[in-house]
């Protein structure tokens, strides 16, 4: 009854809500897309964890928001990932690490579980809009390898929500672009008229993505294998359509 009233007053289109992991990468942008395509509100929950393009990750997360006309946001700073250090995202010690697409070493740049600590914070968000998902962009087919990307991780992950939140609260973990290549996400974005000129993918700081580290490249191949161009600015921008 509780978590009927609290949806009812939370979800006035009378939509299920879906809290979306948007980082303002492609993926999630992406993910967003196909949140709302799905039928969902899209709740977007942005974490701000000392990375090196925190503000402009920033920046693209409000930008997509806009462009969907999204008002569930929530902004969360967990800095204590980049206290923790262990990643070239957060650490300024440890070089972001140049393209490498046939190297199956999971990067430099994996924050070590990350999605853990922000998947914990979608689902208190959840619980109290009375959501019935979570939606994350993590990609295990085309993407660099990361440990908290996989599907079985978020299998576990889904239990472990059921088992540690009331027992009328039923929140699935949603991952939508799991099995695609960037060129797949590319191409549903494009279907889907996602913003992805609003989204930005670099792991380097600055006004311009490098198109030199790990997710400039991917994201630049999968664009190359699309057929479409990138619409977002590069001081960079090599071929990796190879």
């Amino acid at each position: 009854m509780e978590r009927n009233l609290l949806h009812n007053m939370s979800n006035l289109e009378g939509k299920p809500i879906a809290v979306v992991l948007l980082s303002g990468g492609m993926d999630s942008t992406v993910s967003v897309a196909i949140a709302r395509d799905m039928g969902y509100e899209v709740a977007a929950l942005h974490t701000n964890y000392g990375q090196r393009t925190e503000q402009r990750e920033l920046k693209a997360y409000h930008d997509v928001c806009d462009y969907y006309g999204i008002t569930k946001r929530l902004i969360v700073d967990i800095t204590h990932l980049a206290q923790i250090g262990g990643s070239s995202l957060t650490d300024a010690a440890i070089a972001v690490s140049k393209a490498d697409l046939s190297s199956t070493d999971i990067p430099s740049s994996y924050v070590p579980f990350r999605n853990a600590n922000i998947l914990a914070i979608a689902t208190s968000w959840a619980e109290v809009l009375g959501a019935e998902a979570l939606v994350i962009g993590a990609v295990e087919e085309d993407g660099s390898g990361y440990p908290d990307c996989r599907r079985e991780f978020f299998d576990m992950y889904e239990r472990m929500i059921t088992l540690g939140t009331k027992p009328d609260t039923h929140i699935r973990i949603l991952t939508p672009v799991i099995a695609m290549s960037k060129q797949d996400i590319v191409e549903k974005g494009l279907q889907l008229s996602a913003p992805l000129h609003a989204s930005w993918s670099c792991y380097q700081g600055g006004e311009l993505a490098c198109g030199v580290c790990d997710s400039c490249a991917l994201r630049l191949r999968g664009f190359e294998r699309a057929g479409v161009e990138d619409p977002i600015p590069y001081a960079l921008r090599p071929k990796y359509n190879v």
